[in-house]
């Protein structure tokens, strides 16, 4: 009896690891075991096991309803081939991840001419691409499914021959066929704005767009310099008070009406707006998706909103790229019809330029709120003063948040960390002066810089910073991954939450929070879920060879995140905890544990359920060296 208990006591030992989450020990197994049954049960893009009948015994015993694991599989061989030295696990992150990734993958290429209604090429008999749609569609790649969701949507597909859905609106003599009706009905809707004008882009090109009120305010910054040097060559201060009574009484006498005089008069055209006449946005008790660099791009944020997020933002985007033009960043500030409420987020470290590039938003994009990034930890921003590093700049952080201010018709919102260095935070002394410099809102992180994710947020500190606050609103962030971490985090008193990690690994939490529930969601369920993503990405990116991997590329990065659910129905213990890791188990059934596995080979193989084979040169490398795929 003895004996058999030791042997119980070992086999779990085994299996359970400290920091690993509590589930039920049925589901439990080995690294080896579940890839071995990941492996077994494959069977291609095409399918999947879903049936008793195809589960090796072992598995027909423990499973219930679904599976899913984590995994970590490389041949001895290919090791060396992946850069692992001696056998050892590659650990840390892909920092020196290249840039320049390949965006060609079709062998030839069909001239956009051709695509548009075989319209004249400009460029003649120097056309790189080919002309002949016969011999395109003899080279190209095979078509991923029967029907077009574009075609179907919208009634017409804008990559016609180049789509990899064409033969559902190809006729045989390679002509791009339309439904009337869905064109009809789609007629003068805009799904997407904020798109860059070309007009615009020439003009921020030769930097020719006029900014009246950043230079007017800027005016100020330098004038108030050049008092205080005054002022201290004149310790008495009476020649700078009679010098300025001079300037005063001339600007008055020489002073210019404000706007043209021809035609009405409004208040808007000689008054400035105060804060309190500004757009006003009801941020209380609201739940809000983060802005998320690669993986809060506007498809994701689709189905979020789609289960429930009331706020989104685009991702963070640089103001000096904004300015200049660059179509990329300019992509960021996308935003689909179904965002009733969203913001940009804009990171910067200088005043003149954070004020320009409000003022461009403010006239040339539909947003609802402008939020200064003053918590991105990434070295790249922070040793150039951007990011955490405005945290502890208060003097130039001062004239940002005055300057967008004073050039924006929208809130301005803040969102920052606890402080830089882990044990000490500044937030607390932060807060009171955003408060005087009129910011509409502020969100708190609740760890520091140097922390990153090494420990839990902070919510004794944001309880204590949002009472500061007060009466601004002040929104948590940190560590919300069920209903029940989200009414904790409402207790603290803030006027909101912001979910960021947790709606990665589970998008479909923001309708457990508004229903107060645990929702045992299926495999089945998450594959239309990123179905639906698929959908949304071929839209925006493109339905043709480049759009399909792009799209394949921005569900990859989000299954990174997303393998780490565990579904409800196999712990031990209810919730989930974001700070514990999915140990290696069996689940209800093989796709389950497919979505389990922390392998990037085999979300590879999820992506082909939905998008079709990967091309040959296609390579992938997440932000962990861990998990790439070449």
């Amino acid at each position: 009896m003895e004996n058999s208990m030791e042997e119980t006591v070992e086999k779990k030992t085994d299996v359970v690891v400290k920091g690993d989450a509590a589930l039920k020990t049925q589901f439990l197994t080995t690294k080896d075991k579940f890839h071995e049954f990941v492996d077994s049960g494959w069977k291609g893009p095409k399918g999947h096991k879903t049936s008793d009948n195809d589960k090796p015994e072992e598995e027909k015993e423990t499973s219930v309803e679904e599976p899913e694991t984590k995994k970590f599989k490389v041949d001895p061989e290919e090791r060396n081939k992946v850069g692992k030295p001696d056998g050892k696990r590659i650990r840390g992150q892909n920092k020196s991840r290249p840039h320049t990734k390949p965006n060609a993958f079709d062998e030839k290429r069909l001239c956009p001419s051709v695509i548009q209604d075989n319209k004249e090429c400009t460029y003649g008999d120097k056309c790189i691409f080919l002309h002949d749609a016969a011999e395109y569609m003899g080279s190209k790649l095979a078509d991923i499914g029967e029907s077009c969701y574009l075609y179907d949507t919208f009634g017409k597909c804008a990559y016609g021959l180049s789509c990899r859905y064409a033969k559902a609106h190809t006729t045989p003599d390679f002509k791009t066929m339309e439904n009337a009706e869905l064109i009809k009905a789609n007629e003068g809707r805009e799904t997407v704005k904020n798109s860059l004008k070309k007009e615009l882009q020439n003009q921020l090109r030769k930097r020719s767009v006029a900014f009246k009120k950043s230079e007017e305010y800027l005016k100020t910054l330098a004038n108030n310099k050049d008092k205080t040097q005054q002022l201290g060559n004149d310790p008495t201060g009476e020649e700078q008070r009679v010098s300025t009574e001079a300037e005063t009484q001339q600007a008055s006498q020489d002073k210019q009406p404000p706007v043209k005089t021809i035609g009405p008069l409004t208040d808007e055209d000689v008054i400035k707006l105060r804060q309190c006449e500004k757009k006003q946005v009801d941020f209380q008790d609201k739940l809000y998706l983060a802005p998320l660099t690669t993986c809060g791009n506007l498809p994701f944020r689709r189905l979020c909103k789609r289960f429930g997020a009331d706020i989104t933002c685009g991702e963070m985007a640089m103001c000096t790229n904004l300015l200049q033009g660059q179509q990329s960043e300019w992509a960021l500030l996308k935003r689909h019809e179904s965002e009733d409420v969203f913001g940009v987020q804009v990171e910067g470290c200088f005043p003149d330029t954070m004020t320009r590039c409000a003022e461009l938003i403010n006239n040339n994009a539909d947003v609802d709120f402008v939020d200064i990034n003053s918590g991105c930890p990434i070295d790249l921003v922070y040793k150039k003063g951007g990011g955490c590093g405005l945290m502890t700049r208060n003097r130039k952080f001062e004239q940002i948040i005055k300057g967008m201010n004073h050039v924006l018709d929208v809130p301005l919102t803040v969102k920052i960390r606890t402080g830089v260095q882990e044990k000490c935070n500044i937030a607390h002394k932060l807060i009171p002066e955003m408060k005087k410099w009129d910011v509409s809102m502020i969100t708190l992180h609740g760890r520091s810089r140097e922390q990153r994710y090494t420990k839990l947020a902070d919510w004794d500190y944001i309880t204590a910073c949002s009472k500061l606050a007060s009466p601004v609103p002040l929104f948590g962030n940190g560590d919300i991954l069920s209903y029940e971490d989200a009414m904790k985090a409402k207790e603290t008193g803030v006027s909101g939450i912001m979910i960021a990690r947790g709606a990665l690994i589970k998008p479909w939490i923001f309708t457990e929070i508004k229903e107060s529930r645990h929702w045992d969601i299926s495999s089945n369920e998450r594959l239309d879920i990123l179905r639906d993503f698929s959908n949304f990405g071929l839209e925006h990116w493109g339905s043709d060879t480049r759009g399909v991997e792009k799209t394949r590329t921005f569900m990859l990065e989000w299954l990174s995140f997303m393998y780490r659910y565990i579904p409800v129905g196999l712990l031990e213990r209810v919730p989930q905890k974001i700070n514990e890791r999915p140990p290696f188990y069996m689940g209800r059934n093989y796709l389950e544990s497919l979505m389990a596995s922390q392998h990037a080979g085999d979300w590879i193989r999820i992506s082909e359920m939905l998008l079709g084979p990967v091309p040959k040169n296609f390579i992938f490398l997440p932000k962990h060296k861990a998990n790439a795929y070449k």
